[in-house]
């Protein structure tokens, strides 16, 4: 495995992070291919072996119980607090990012992975309800109790990530160092502006469904996992724009057939080659997590990067919300 580290720390992290939205007790019907305790532990445990050693989870993957499954693997294997790198999220509960919430929610989550503190912390999308400066106060102040060590966000739209950043600064608070948007092959339209916020001011990108929810480790569109057969979320972020991916599908395949490598490690690797730190690896599969480790040394030169690129259209956003939903989960959460 390749490490590298949180932006302004030295907290190290692996080049590929474990989703914790594969783990936890099935609560909606969107999610009944997640993996149970046994099955999470399994999964943890051949993580850490490969030298994984970053995770990636959030309170309301399944209903606190993906948190709570992480935990106790980490604890039954005495795996001590300082070899592995914890991130989880805040905003899909009640209050949002209400400085009320994120208290509430941070003690929640503490407790349920049995640790006294996250490495890192990120608001799962924007809040529209609650005033900016309420939400990175409320941040800010849970580093200095120590409670956690640095601060992300999630899909969002590059005004509102700099907005934050800006207010911030302004009032002497932390800033955001790590980004976990939605970003692949098939989806690129933070490149327009929020991945070049980013980039510019060194906060690190770690996006989640680098391999588009199983549509770039296969030639065909529909697959035959149990999670094809009964993920809506899927679909609802994919079907769409299927005429307009195939072609992109179809050079991964090529690519990888010259590479002599699996589609997934080619889509990997068009990850790193773009700048990306920690893509975020859902797996049910210990053979999906032994690829992706392999994927850390497949190097794509500059103009097989620009082939990939080549088909891309512009997309419908999926990721970031234009307002609060009035449930607590939209169709496409991650």
């Amino acid at each position: 495995m390749k490490y590298s580290q949180i932006p302004q720390t030295d907290i190290k992290i692996s080049k590929l992070a474990i989703g914790g939205m594969s783990f936890g007790k099935p609560a909606l019907k969107t999610y009944r291919w997640i993996l149970d305790e046994d099955d999470t532990d399994k999964m943890v445990q051949h993580a850490l072996s490969l030298g994984i050693n970053f995770f990636d989870t959030a309170n309301v993957y399944g209903m606190g119980t993906s948190e709570e499954y992480i935990g106790r693997s980490l604890k039954k294997n005495q795996v001590p607090r300082d070899k592995v790198v914890i991130a989880s999220k805040v905003y899909f509960n009640d209050g949002r990012l209400s400085k009320e919430a994120i208290n509430r929610e941070i003690d929640g989550s503490l407790k349920r992975l049995g640790t006294d503190y996250l490495d890192l912390y990120i608001i799962h999308r924007f809040d529209y309800d609650h005033p900016i400066e309420e939400t990175m106060a409320a941040l800010d102040n849970l580093i200095k109790e120590g409670k956690v060590r640095t601060i992300g966000a999630s899909a969002m739209y590059g005004y509102q990530f700099q907005n934050m950043q800006h207010v911030a600064e302004k009032n002497g608070w932390h800033r955001f160092v790590a980004m976990e948007n939605h970003y692949n092959l098939l989806y690129r339209e933070d490149e327009r502006e929020l991945i070049p916020i980013c980039k510019q001011d060194g906060v690190m990108l770690m996006p989640y469904s680098p391999l588009a929810s199983g549509h770039l480790t296969r030639p065909t569109w529909e697959g035959h996992s149990k999670r094809n057969e009964t993920d809506t979320s899927e679909r609802a972020k994919y079907d769409h724009a299927k005429k307009q991916d195939m072609p992109i599908i179809k050079r991964v395949a090529e690519l990888a057939s010259q590479h002599q490598v699996k589609m997934s490690q080619i889509a990997l690797a068009w990850q790193w080659a773009k700048g990306v730190t920690a893509p975020i690896v859902g797996a049910t599969k210990e053979q999906y997590l032994d690829d992706a480790a392999k994927a850390v040394d497949v190097q794509l030169s500059t103009d097989e990067v620009k082939y990939l690129d080549e088909p891309y259209t512009a997309h419908e956003i999926v990721g970031a919300l234009d307002h609060n939903p009035d449930g607590m989960l939209p169709k496409d959460v991650k």
